[in-house]
């Protein structure tokens, strides 16, 4: 088992798409769908390899810079009862994770760069809302999202915790850079539907000290330290 700090965290900070619920790819279909409709053609695959982890804003900024096209007022606004739709009929919590939270020995937040209508309808729809309200945290709430991390510090200062004694799950790059930058302890996660070959190594290579496809990993990984 690869080296971990000795003493158990007192706080494990979830992301949540791709982490907690499987999403990832239904948000990026409805996302590629919809940005077809206004011309901008991007499949599905290349918005999961590209922007995972990063929020609207920054999405946006970059499709502006590579294809000069702007977003039009109004776009997410007329997304978002889509993505809901979506969620409704497909959105399943990740396997094993109402397992893990049923066992979890410490404390546990989540902290993601979805948008807090978007979240909290999410997390409602996979039956986690309630376990983790009123400890979830949105971008929205800070001026930085991941890769900085801000995010995760104010995820620490709410519940109390100093940012060495936190653990963050996270399957982006741009999420293991921000816990990294954070001064915590960065666990990469790739058991999401749209993870591909190769994707466990980008996450080492952003600075997961471990990475690990099935969540009961995490389990062990908590039992084992102290």
């Amino acid at each position: 088992m690869p080296s971990l700090p000795p003493a158990r965290p007192d706080l494990v900070i979830f992301d949540c798409d791709g982490v907690l619920i499987d999403s990832e790819l239904i948000a990026c279909r409805v996302l590629s769908d919809a940005l077809g409709e206004v011309g901008i053609a991007i499949p599905a695959e290349e918005i999961a390899e590209r922007y995972v982890g990063l929020t609207g804003d920054a999405i946006f900024a970059d499709l502006k810079a590579r294809t000069g096209r702007s977003i039009p007022e109004g776009f997410r606004e007329r997304t978002r009862p889509r993505l809901e739709a979506a969620f409704e009929t497909g959105l399943q919590p990740m396997p094993g994770i109402l397992a893990l939270l049923a066992a979890l020995p410490v404390r546990a937040c989540v902290a993601s760069g979805s948008p807090p209508d978007r979240l909290h309808h999410s997390l409602a729809v996979a039956g986690l809302f309630d376990r983790f309200t009123p400890h979830i945290f949105s971008a929205a709430q800070v001026a930085r999202g991941k890769p900085a991390p801000d995010l995760f510090l104010l995820a620490a200062s709410r519940m109390g915790v100093a940012p060495e004694a936190c653990w963050v799950v996270e399957d982006s790059r741009a999420g293991i850079e921000a816990a990294q930058a954070a001064g915590m302890t960065a666990l990469g996660f790739a058991g999401g539907s749209h993870c591909r070959d190769g994707h466990p190594e980008k996450l080492r290579q952003a600075g997961a000290v471990l990475v690990f496809q099935r969540l009961q990993e995490l389990a062990d990984l908590l039992a084992v330290s102290r």
